[in-house]
């Protein structure tokens, strides 16, 4: 899979905080996305989706708080920047403590929301470098055998050959000659690689 190039998605119904904001992030360089709506949003939103999002707090229909609620239960990567108004600073906290980035106050300075940007964009990055490692570990996983899988299991919870042979009923000879071909399989060279890999999948 292609992932897509990086986009600052402001979700704002003010139109001129829109404008305001293409604008000042165009002319940074970044490519960038703006709705009207969370509704408008959630239609054009795929799992691929690479880079922030700036959301309004207070919006019709939707609040931004709901579309945080809606894109959590989806699964969604995609840091989340609030804006707020000074009243709504309680509930971007709180929004805070369920998993959003952080939270800009109206009106604010172009370099605030601009560093916010930066930092939510290496976010973006390292969370993706991280899925693309998971998945190239659960790829690897796949085309271990049922068996392999279980001396890996063993092994990784620091059992020793013997116990692992007496554990599965199988030789010693077996469980080294398993054990090898995990650490082949897996493209790792000493135990203590193997643990790390399967620590990051979980």
């Amino acid at each position: 899979m292609i992932e897509q190039k990086p986009t600052i998605y402001v979700v704002d119904d003010d139109e001129a905080m829109r404008d305001s904001m293409s604008w000042l992030l165009e002319g940074e360089g970044y490519r960038v996305a703006c709705f009207d709506s969370a509704a408008s949003f959630l239609k054009a939103r795929r799992d691929d989706m690479r880079g922030c999002l700036v959301l309004d707090v207070r919006m019709p229909d939707m609040s931004g708080l709901e579309l945080h609620e809606k894109l959590d239960a989806l699964g969604s990567h995609l840091p989340i920047i609030f804006v707020t108004g000074h009243g709504d600073v309680p509930m971007a906290v709180s929004a805070l403590q369920r998993g959003a980035l952080d939270f800009i106050e109206k009106p604010f300075h172009n370099e605030d929301l601009l560093s916010r940007i930066v930092r939510a964009l290496e976010l973006d990055s390292q969370l993706a470098a991280r899925r693309q490692r998971n998945g190239a570990i659960a790829h690897r996983l796949e085309q271990l055998s049922q068996r392999k899988r279980e001396v890996m299991t063993l092994v990784v919870a620091g059992k020793l050959n013997k116990q692992v042979a007496d554990e599965l009923n199988i030789s010693m000879k077996t469980v080294e000659a398993h054990r090898a071909r995990v650490m082949e399989k897996m493209g790792v060279r000493t135990l203590a690689e193997l643990v790390k890999v399967a620590l990051a999948r979980e």
